[in-house]
């Protein structure tokens, strides 16, 4: 298993109770993940870092359920104050977080970088999340993440999927 040096850093830093789960890394993105390990997708939270358009530069890490969707051009847009906004690609997301698509987690960000999680998340009695690698994942309560710095609680966030 591989977490992130700086992930592991920052949940000691933090205090951040977890348990690390061994993932295959050709099965790292959300939906295979939870297939093949049997772990529901409302159990799985998903780390998004987005980046604005229109003006180019604004950024975040919005964490929603993997059953749902991140409103990305209602309340992302008029969060971060700009015209147009979208899911960061995969190379200014390796850039910006030093993390691989797949194992975006919400630890070991750079200082400055919101992270932005809906309610949904935290209702939740355990949720799973990146480790910062393809190789690995986090269990942990979500509860703990309500009171940390630069970690903020946003209504309206996600919409929820529409069932298939």
């Amino acid at each position: 298993m591989a977490v992130h040096p700086e992930v592991l850093r920052d949940l000691e830093d933090k205090a951040i109770s977890y348990e690390e789960l061994d993932c295959d890394p050709e099965l790292a993105d959300t939906a295979l993940f939870c297939e093949a390990y049997g772990i529901p997708l409302q159990k799985s939270a998903n780390a998004i870092l987005v980046a604005s358009r229109k003006p180019e530069g604004r950024n975040a890490v919005c964490v929603v359920l993997a059953t749902d969707r991140l409103d990305v051009n209602g309340t992302v847009r008029r969060r971060l104050g700009v015209r147009k906004v979208s899911f960061a690609p995969a190379e200014l997301t390796k850039v910006l977080t030093g993390q691989e698509i797949g194992g975006v987690t919400i630890f070991g960000l750079p200082e400055g970088l919101p992270v932005w999680i809906d309610p949904a998340v935290l209702d939740q009695e355990w949720v799973v999340v990146g480790a910062g690698s393809r190789t690995a994942k986090l269990k942990l309560d979500p509860s703990q993440l309500e009171s940390l710095e630069g970690f903020e609680v946003v209504d309206g966030l996600a919409i929820a999927a529409a069932p298939e």
